[in-house]
Formats: C-alpha cells, structure tokens, sequence
C-alpha cells in the first residue's frame, strides 16, 4: 500500500472528485510488535480503499496527532488538539478554495478527540466534513471479520489493529505478536488523567495472538461497504431536513 499518493496533477484534473479524504493516523508506541505508526498505515490504508472504491481524491496522512495517554513509552511524539484542529481547518479552507468543498477525515487513532469537534464546526451550514469509521463501523467490522474480541477488550495494539497491518503490511508485524497478549478487561476509568501506562506495562491493551491477515482483509472490506452511508449523507442538500 502507498503511504502517500503518487497522482499527478493532470490526474486529479481529469478525475474531477468532488470528495477529498484525509487520512490522520498518530505517532504511538504499538506494544514491541507494531511500528509507531502504526494508526497511520491503518488511516491511509481505509483512505485508500475508500477512495479506490468511490472515486475520491486521497491527500497525504497528518501522520502525527493527539498521543498523549501513551507518552510514557519511548518514540510517541504528540502534538496539541488545537494544532490539529487548525492545520485541518487550514486543509480544508485550502481545499475550498481549489474547488473541493466535501471532505472525508479518515481517523485511525481513538485519542484523536477533537476530530469530532472539526467535523461539527465545519458542518453547521450544511453536510461538509464527515468523521470515518465511527465506533458503529468497528462493531460491525469486527462482527463482518469474526473478531474474537470486543472493542472495549481490544482496545489497543491487539486483535484488530495486528490482522490490519498483516494484511495491508506483513512485513512491520514483528514476529513476537504471538506472544503479546494483555489482558483488556479492566474498565480503564482514569485513563484520561493517568495514561496508559496505569493499566498495561507493554502498552498493549488485547489480543494480538488472534489476528490473521484474512481477519484484515474482511476488516476492510466491511468498512469499505458502511463508508458508502457516509457518501450519501455528504452528497445531500444542505438544506435537506435530517
């Protein structure tokens, strides 16, 4: 898969999307089994096949975002919620201007709160932004590709993120993620306040021993089928009543 798109210009001319999608993954330890960015391969690889599949135009990932709960682990790099909040903004108006006036934000990392306060400010006048996948896409996701576990359970570097990556990029799943479960079933209450780092000491929340490349594929391809909701709502008159 391309982490960043190798269109030309003209090509983008010709296609003439009228959607543009942007993936925003992170920087973040992933257990010793998965890169950093590794919800950066994941945004771009849904990005990708979103955009294959309807004919949107794909922008390069916002490969660093909101990080800060993993910040413990050596390599997690962050920057702010506001900084991310305006250097879309700053996409989005650039991409306005070049005539695309409906954009898909691809998010691959859960911390990134405030990507829902972006799509709901640029959205009061009309359906413009919308936020992919929501948590009711991973449900069904998860139920489409025969997870073992649930999304509270495998919350981090486990069953769903290890079959993704094996399946859109083998070669940076080190071999130890057999070995890496941990175990996912505390309820996490203070995790905002106290990090990660209170409940696992691998920064792994799950069950990586589960995954397969199939469970990947059909991950994906379940996503793929739900994003086509998505295209409908943006592609209604602003003035449509919902």
């Amino acid at each position: 898969m391309n982490i960043l798109p190798t269109t030309t210009a003209a090509e983008v001319a010709t296609q003439a999307a009228r959607v543009a999608v942007i993936p925003v993954g992170s920087f973040e330890q992933h257990g010793s089994h998965l890169p950093l960015s590794t919800d950066t391969i994941i945004a771009c690889a849904i990005a990708e096949a979103i955009s294959a599949t309807y004919g949107l135009f794909v922008l390069p990932p916002i490969p660093i975002a909101c990080s800060h709960e993993h910040a413990a682990w050596p390599g997690t790099v962050s920057i702010s919620s506001a900084t991310l909040h305006r250097l879309l903004n700053d996409i989005i108006d650039s991409l306005r201007r070049s005539g695309v006036h409906k954009v898909v934000i691809v998010n691959g990392h859960g911390g990134n709160y405030v990507l829902a306060n972006v799509v709901q400010e640029l959205s009061v006048d009309g359906p413009d932004v919308v936020l992919f996948p929501g948590r009711d896409d991973w449900d069904k996701a998860r139920d489409d590709a025969g997870l073992a576990s649930s999304g509270h359970e495998d919350m981090h570097a486990g069953e769903i993120e290890t079959s993704v990556l094996l399946h859109v990029a083998p070669e940076a799943v080190r071999p130890n993620y057999r070995q890496a479960d941990s175990d996912g079933t505390d309820r996490r209450k203070h995790l905002l306040t106290l990090g990660l780092q209170a409940y696992t000491q691998s920064g792994v929340v799950g069950r990586p021993s589960l995954a397969d490349a199939g469970k990947g594929k059909a991950v994906l391809d379940s996503l793929i089928e739900s994003f086509g909701e998505y295209l409908i709502v943006l592609n209604q008159d602003r003035h449509t009543p919902r």
